[in-house]
């Protein structure tokens, strides 16, 4: 079995070293994650949500300042749709970016929310369309092009991506799971093509560098229909970027998707 590829690490913005958040023995044993002066530059986000009591009342909390910070209406369908003769500017929203990872999770939205993993927490891509082993290589190259598209760096998208972040980690602490550090995930598979085997255990229980962004579910049922494959992870909390569950204007909540940030995590592993 040949090694996974070696992505070198680059810098964060959370305090800790990228090699150590990356690794399972944070997975077994992790620590709160903070983006560097979220909280403390957006603190009236954080004190409406202090007097949240349930998830719809965090939800509106949530809409109503990036609306006001942002000055986009996050539930509009399209942001450029001609109004009265005007034309509405545009201001792109993190929904966009959440969209078009459920349609295709090497899209460029994709590329935008792995450069945001990238940028905040220091974890490269492995997998973007087709494996990326190295930054001579195609998809390598394809990713940063995405990655950098104009129009995807409009209205403080990474700033968004910041507070969807901070948000969905107070949330978890405060009214999901407050006595909890993991949460179970599933994901279905047919093959390890995004992700790489680091160590096999037996035929059940492997080590597998998850790609920097992957999604998974928290519902059995759900993983069963995407692959023969089911992958079970307990995933800390602090590797929350967002679930479905946690916006209740979410148009897309079915599958009650997790967005889990990588690394290498013990996984059991269970095929049909």
């Amino acid at each position: 079995m040949p090694p996974p590829p070696e992505l070198p690490y680059g810098t964060n913005l959370v305090g800790l070293p990228t090699e150590l958040i990356a690794c399972v023995a944070f997975n077994d044993r992790p620590s709160e994650l903070h983006i560097s002066g979220v909280r403390e530059m957006n603190a009236p986000l954080f004190e409406m949500l202090s007097v949240a009591e349930n998830i719809e009342d965090a939800s509106e909390a949530f809409l109503k300042y990036m609306v006001a910070v942002f000055g986009q209406d996050v539930l509009q369908k399209s942001d450029d749709m001609p109004c009265r003769g005007f034309r509405r500017p545009f201001r792109l929203s993190f929904l966009r970016l959440l969209m078009g990872w459920g349609y295709d999770s090497s899209s460029p939205e994709a590329a935008v929310l792995k450069g945001w993993i990238e940028s905040r927490f220091g974890l490269l891509p492995g997998y973007h369309g087709t494996p990326i082993e190295n930054f001579s290589d195609a998809s390598f190259l394809a990713y940063v092009e995405e990655r950098m598209a104009s129009s995807f760096h409009t209205n403080s998208i990474f700033s968004q991506l910041d507070l969807l972040y901070e948000y969905a980690q107070w949330t978890l602490a405060n009214l999901v799971s407050p006595e909890e550090r993991h949460i179970r995930l599933y994901r279905g598979v047919d093959g390890f093509r995004e992700h790489h085997v680091v160590s096999r255990f037996d035929k059940h229980h492997f080590i597998l560098r998850l790609n920097s962004l992957s999604s998974f579910t928290s519902d059995r049922w759900v993983a069963d229909c995407f692959g023969h494959t089911i992958l079970t992870v307990d995933v800390p909390l602090a590797k929350v970027l967002f679930s479905n569950t946690l916006l209740t204007f979410f148009p897309l909540r079915s599958e009650r998707e997790f967005w889990v940030i990588g690394g290498d995590y013990r996984v059991s592993v269970e095929r049909d």
